[in-house]
């Protein structure tokens, strides 16, 4: 079986160093975005959860192509990731209910579009002693933000639940969308903050720490991370 050329990246990130399953729950723009990054850094233990399918408008911001629409989005992209890097194919996972209460270790991205439910999932998951960390994305139209917690560290776990302390309807109403209706979304936004997201991931299996949040404005050049 072909496997992934490492030789431009093997120096800065051995994809071995990163013993745990990784979860990523939601494969819509963030989770897609998200599983193609670390794809591409030879990580093959991955668990995609996701219930819906690949329609057209989410060619615009997410990492399907017109191939897959119809397709239920854990397929598509379980086909996408494994075109990268054939070696995928032998540890993927994928649940087509979605997440539906699944027990979670290693690492775990939140990439639902839905405050509420990713704030059930962490805190559902507080004392679960298997979980090395969590990372939580939020986007808007030009800005958006990224959250992460070290398992270990309960004062860590507090902040990042209680980051999430407001309602699914009133995150909505901050949310730009179109004369139609139309949440609004772009491709550059998201790659921006799940780049930001996927490095703060590597940086801690490399020892070098967590960043707790991350914020930018895609379009009007602003980056700040504590």
């Amino acid at each position: 079986m072909e496997t992934l050329n490492l030789s431009k990246s093997y120096d800065f990130f051995k994809p071995e160093d990163c013993k745990k399953r990784i979860h990523i729950i939601g494969c819509g723009s963030v989770g897609s975005t998200v599983a193609e990054l670390l794809t591409r850094f030879g990580l093959t233990k991955l668990t995609l959860y996701d219930f819906d399918t690949v329609e057209p408008k989410n060619l615009a911001n997410q990492m399907f192509r017109q191939k897959h629409v119809g397709k239920p989005k854990v397929e598509a992209l379980t086909n996408m990731l494994c075109e990268i890097n054939p070696q995928t194919t032998e540890n993927i996972h994928i649940d087509e209910r979605g997440y539906t209460s699944q027990k979670l270790s290693g690492y775990v991205f939140l990439c639902v579009d839905n405050i509420e439910l990713r704030k059930q999932i962490a805190e559902a998951n507080k004392n679960n002693p298997y979980i090395k960390a969590m990372f939580d994305f939020r986007t808007r139209l030009t800005d958006a933000q990224h959250y992460a917690a070290d398992w270990s560290d309960m004062k860590s776990v507090d902040d990042f639940i209680r980051s999430m302390s407001f309602t699914h309807e009133e995150a909505k109403t901050e949310t730009p969308v179109s004369a139609c209706n139309v949440t609004l979304s772009v491709a550059p936004t998201i790659r921006t903050i799940c780049s930001l997201g996927v490095a703060n991931f590597i940086n801690s299996v490399k020892g070098a720490g967590l960043k707790k949040f991350i914020q930018i404005d895609a379009f009007n050049f602003i980056l700040d991370a504590f």
